[in-house]
């Protein structure tokens, strides 16, 4: 048995029954091909993995029926459980929708390939040539909720970036999920050449994987492959987050999760200040860079506050505010403690009054996530203020908290935005998505003494 084999078998089992090992030893199987695809993968040049995204891309058009077939038995199932339609929206695939992630995929070929980038080199006193270059992380493991199309999109990212991905998407999307997959392998397995000897050149199928298994168990396998795996992202709402983060002994990149907030100075432009809180909270609400609390400053509370409170009730959003901001509008809710901690991802927003601008950076400071914070002032001192004090993942001002985005900041796709502060943070593009190594050339140097 390998050492990775040995560490992943000595995860304890919370189901000793026949249909637990038999789930079990069918995640290993499929770990252990993900393991072995990675080293196969990880030297691979881009032309190759630019071709085989292509390939990719033309059989999700071409079988788009049958990935539409699936996933109206997912969709059908989310209705009869009460699911709500904006969550069924999120699952729901059509052929326009999948030629659209088709195309996302092809956007992705098109990316630079970061792997052997050069990140620093020089040549040491000693005459060694020393180079940092980056390397693919290995196997990506993908916890998410039910949106198939991440499926597709996380695969392409991690193959472009040498990496093999483990896909474990919501058991709401099983069944599109399992489709997606199937026709990726077998897109992938179409442009082998024939001959095994040759196949070391080639993008393995087993370079996409899907985890087995719908059960709670199945995810604790995945979370606990330390040794097979290795890195975790989940992508989705907070429990889903903080369960991986919690329970797993693989490594895992925390993304997602946004209480962004936007605060409006003393010396901010009052048409600017609404036209950027209305379109960071309604444009999207239920995406990770919305709004969900606006913070004004005491000296323009009496002209801003009622002018932001009319635009977001046209916008359909329910105000939860503090005492000052509810004398404004007898339609703001009392907010309560929770509302300052909450990712709404609808149409709900919760506000302050502030005295100062240090009372709003305190505010974000205890109960922000550390994902997007907005400021709008025409004061450069106040902006640089606020720059500097706000810890956060990104900091936008006189802009809308939506461009804290990959493709808006130029990165072409993103497999999510990180808020924590080790190895990525902020939207995660190809470069995020690798490691690095030492290259040292030398001319037959010894180490002295």
């Amino acid at each position: 048995m390998s050492e990775s084999n040995a560490q992943a078998e000595s995860t304890p089992r919370t189901e000793p029954n026949a249909q637990a090992e038999e789930e079990r030893a069918a995640f290993l199987r499929v770990a252990n091909r993900a393991k072995e695809a990675a080293a196969v993968l990880a030297p691979l040049p881009r032309a190759t993995k630019d071709a085989a995204l292509h390939t990719i891309a033309d059989a999700l058009v071409a079988r788009a029926d049958e990935i539409v077939k699936a996933n109206e038995g997912d969709v059908a199932r989310a209705r009869e459980a009460g699911t709500s339609e904006y969550m069924i929206d999120r699952l729901s695939l059509s052929v326009a929708r999948i030629e659209s992630i088709a195309a996302a995929v092809r956007q992705v070929a098109a990316l630079p390939d970061p792997v052997g980038e050069t990140v620093r080199g020089n040549v040491l006193p000693n005459g060694l040539e020393l180079r940092q270059i980056r390397v693919p992380l290995g196997v990506v493991g993908i916890i998410y909720e039910g949106r198939p199309n991440v499926t597709v999109d996380a695969a392409a990212l991690c193959l472009k970036s040498g990496n093999v991905a483990m896909l474990r998407g919501s058991s709401s999307a099983f069944d599109s999920n399992t489709a997606l997959v199937g026709i990726m392998q077998d897109a992938l397995r179409s442009s082998h050449p024939a001959e095994p000897q040759q196949r070391s050149t080639d993008v393995p199928p087993d370079a996409i994987q899907l985890v087995p298994g719908t059960s709670r168990e199945s995810v604790k396998h995945l979370m606990r492959a330390r040794g097979l795996v290795d890195v975790l992202i989940p992508r989705g709402g907070a429990s889903l987050i903080n369960s991986v983060v919690e329970e797993s002994t693989v490594p895992v990149i925390e993304t997602g999760v946004g209480n962004c907030a936007v605060y409006v100075d003393a010396d901010a432009d009052v048409d600017l200040a609404v036209d950027i809180l209305v379109n960071s909270k309604t444009q999207r609400p239920s995406v990770c860079n919305a709004a969900e609390t606006f913070l004004v400053h005491t000296d323009i509370a009496d002209v801003f506050v009622p002018r932001a409170l009319e635009a977001l009730r046209a916008k359909g959003v329910t105000v939860h505010g503090d005492d000052r901001v509810r004398s404004y509008g007898d339609d703001v809710v009392t907010a309560t403690e929770d509302d300052w901690y909450a990712e709404y991802l609808s149409l709900d927003i919760a506000a302050r009054v502030v005295d100062t601008l240090e009372d709003a950076v305190a505010h974000i400071r205890t109960y922000g996530s550390g994902h997007t914070e907005a400021i709008v002032t025409t004061s450069q001192p106040a902006a640089k203020r606020f720059v500097a004090l706000v810890d956060s993942a990104a900091v936008m001002v006189n802009a809308s908290t939506r461009f804290t985005d990959g493709e808006e900041f130029g990165f072409g796709a993103e497999i999510g935005i990180s808020t924590q502060k080790l190895h990525a943070r902020g939207p995660m593009g190809l470069p995020e998505l690798t490691s690095t190594k030492y290259v040292v050339v030398g001319e037959g140097h010894l180490k002295g003494v």
